[in-house]
């Protein structure tokens, strides 16, 4: 699952979202399973095959999906960095702007929490855009 922010008319609303929307992750053995019973369960589209077979993902790729998640199955962001961190951002109109990270969500956008005219003021950036502060 990933936390997604939305935003619904003049405020901004968290969700929950499945990363992988429509798919489903199963183990089996290829060989003494009927795994193209798999194809018949409700709601299952049918499993990603190559020429009539399964295809199986790189075993080292779900264990970093899964040692990227938090006890209750939902993506962590980059350890790079993290909610609370404190950013100088590098470009654009707000270089050399101190903010706090917000969030960061789906699309890898940091959502930041700027000081502005006596106001805080929520903004995007990219990852690229900015640097932890010294």
């Amino acid at each position: 699952m990933l936390a997604v922010t939305q935003r619904h008319s003049t405020k901004f609303v968290q969700q929950t979202r499945p990363l992988f929307p429509g798919y489903m992750f199963v183990s089996f053995a290829l060989d003494t399973m009927p795994w193209h019973k798999i194809n018949s369960t409700v709601d299952v589209a049918r499993l990603v095959s190559f020429e009539g077979r399964p295809k199986a993902l790189p075993p080292d790729l779900i264990a970093e999906l899964m040692a990227r998640c938090d006890s209750q199955g939902r993506v962590l962001p980059p350890a790079q960095f993290a909610p609370g961190d404190e950013l100088q951002v590098m470009s654009g109109p707000f270089a050399e702007y101190v903010a706090t990270i917000e969030t960061i969500d789906a699309e890898n956008r940091i959502w930041l929490l700027m000081e502005f005219m006596g106001q805080k003021t929520r903004m995007a950036v990219r990852p690229e855009q900015v640097q932890l502060t010294q």
